[in-house]
């Protein structure tokens, strides 16, 4: 474990509240037909490829930009508490589901890990989602610590479109 301390240094810590139930908020990360209404950056249209929600399961995904651009990505899930918790591994992908260097930068990691928690108070969630590079190379970690703010702000578009998809259900 020798990039255990590099890992817990770079990682990024986001967190939001959404005036939304608990049980509302995991749904939308944990039913394929919520997860396509919001997930990516604004402006893009997402449509899930394969959705099996539950540990070693996984998430394949196309999102489409206004110019008709196509990504892939795909969550695999690791541990999962209803409400509470969902553990899960993230990657650029092709369409095949396999695992590609994330289009705009040559040494993002190839995979992050993912720790989502969920708590509610007086109908308020807070949702915290902590990201760390996952089996990178030294270069790939500084790289993704040197991006936080860029990923802040994309975290930032994809959660207003979560809000207006709570708000709305």
């Amino acid at each position: 474990m020798s990039h255990h301390n590099l890992y817990i240094d770079n990682k990024l810590v986001i967190s939001r509240d959404f005036k939304a139930p608990k049980n509302l908020v995991f749904k939308a990360w944990s039913e394929a037909e919520r997860f396509e209404q919001w997930w990516g950056p604004a402006g893009f249209s997402t449509s899930v490829i394969n959705f099996d929600f539950r540990p070693l399961g996984f998430c394949h995904y196309c999102i489409e930009s206004p110019d008709t651009l196509k990504m892939w990505g795909r969550f695999i899930y690791k541990e999962i508490i209803p409400n509470k918790k969902i553990e899960f591994l993230n990657c650029f992908s092709d369409e095949n589901v396999g695992v590609i260097r994330a289009p705009f930068n040559e040494t993002w990691p190839l995979e992050m890990f993912n720790i989502l928690t969920l708590e509610e108070d007086n109908g308020i969630t807070t949702l915290t989602l902590i990201i760390a590079p996952y089996n990178a190379s030294d270069t790939e970690i500084r790289t993704f610590g040197e991006n936080h703010e860029n990923m802040e702000l994309g975290f930032k578009g994809t959660f207003d479109r979560l809000e207006d998809y709570l708000l709305k259900n």
